[in-house]
């Protein structure tokens, strides 16, 4: 078992991530943004020492990335810059959460060598910080391990993404209005992206770059018939037929690596991490005060 810090314990993966290694028996630092700055060399001089570092901190939704470019290029690039650093300098391995960075594929399924092409300012931040991973655990000898979630969802997610938006307006009795119904995306539900990031923690190699997805797409039509058969409704669906400039339109993740190298693969197919977020969900609203399952 090793010693790990998690930053961004409180974020959406970290809530259901820190538990889990805990229940595996490693030994957990979880750390918040009350820590202070993760772009900050200061921060990370209060860390304790560990083996692993689990680098999970940083801005996340990509729309607010295009308003402020800038936050999302300090904290992303430089805060990965400073836990590399801290790394290098307490002899830890380093997992680094990246993300999507494919741009519109030239094929599917897609692989780790397949081009980057960073599409938004928020893809932008994690490719420059994977370029820093990689040049220290070439130059300078971090161990490293970049995983590349596709989209996540799952329990906790916050209302801006697609599957939340949904899903809450199904609570107040729909209609579900979305801007396009054709963009398909690998959905990846999060306790497959908790079980990949454990199976990195152990990873002792150099460096290496692992996609996390299902494996399959659905489109946007697709995942609000199967939200809506989970949660057995038949709400209206309405579509403004907007398409967003540079829309990608599918992808697909090839995770043989990750099966190969780390011994994972994803366990939920879309239904039953649907499914699974359903239990969650109203299982967190039974047990709040006054609460109750709809």
């Amino acid at each position: 078992m090793s010693s790990i810090l998690v930053t961004g314990a409180a974020g959406f993966i970290g809530r259901r991530l820190v538990p889990a290694l805990e229940g595996a028996g490693h030994r957990v630092h979880a750390v918040d943004s009350r820590a202070g700055d993760v772009a900050d060399a200061a921060t990370w001089a209060r860390m304790p020492a560990v083996e692993v570092v689990v680098h999970l901190a940083g801005r996340t939704f990509v729309p607010d990335s295009w308003a402020q470019p800038e936050a999302f290029i300090r904290s992303n690039v430089l805060g990965a810059a400073e836990a590399l650093g801290f790394c290098r300098t307490r002899g830890a391995r380093l997992v680094f959460l990246s993300s999507y960075l494919y741009g519109n594929p030239a094929r599917l399924p897609i692989h780790e060598d397949a081009p980057i092409a960073a599409t938004n300012p928020y893809a932008l931040s994690k490719q420059l910080a994977e370029e820093a991973c990689r040049f220290y655990a070439e130059r300078l000898a971090v161990p490293v391990t970049v995983l590349r979630p596709f989209n996540v969802y799952g329990p906790g997610q916050g209302e801006p993404f697609l599957i939340p938006h949904i899903v809450r307006q199904l609570a107040e009795g729909g209609p579900i209005q979305v801007k396009d119904l054709e963009p398909r995306r690998d959905y990846v539900y999060v306790d497959d992206v908790v079980a990949a990031i454990a199976c990195a923690v152990g990873r002792r190699g150099g460096f290496g770059v692992f996609n996390v997805g299902s494996g399959v797409s659905h489109s946007v039509a697709q995942l609000i018939d199967a939200i809506q058969d989970v949660w057995q409704t038949r709400a209206h669906v309405r579509s403004a037929g907007e398409r967003r400039h540079d829309e990608i339109m599918d992808t697909v993740a090839d995770v043989s690596a990750a099966e190969a190298e780390l011994g994972w693969r994803p366990r939920f197919g879309l239904r039953e991490g649907l499914a699974e977020l359903r239990r969650l969900t109203e299982a967190t609203r039974a047990a709040a005060p006054g609460g109750s399952v709809r």
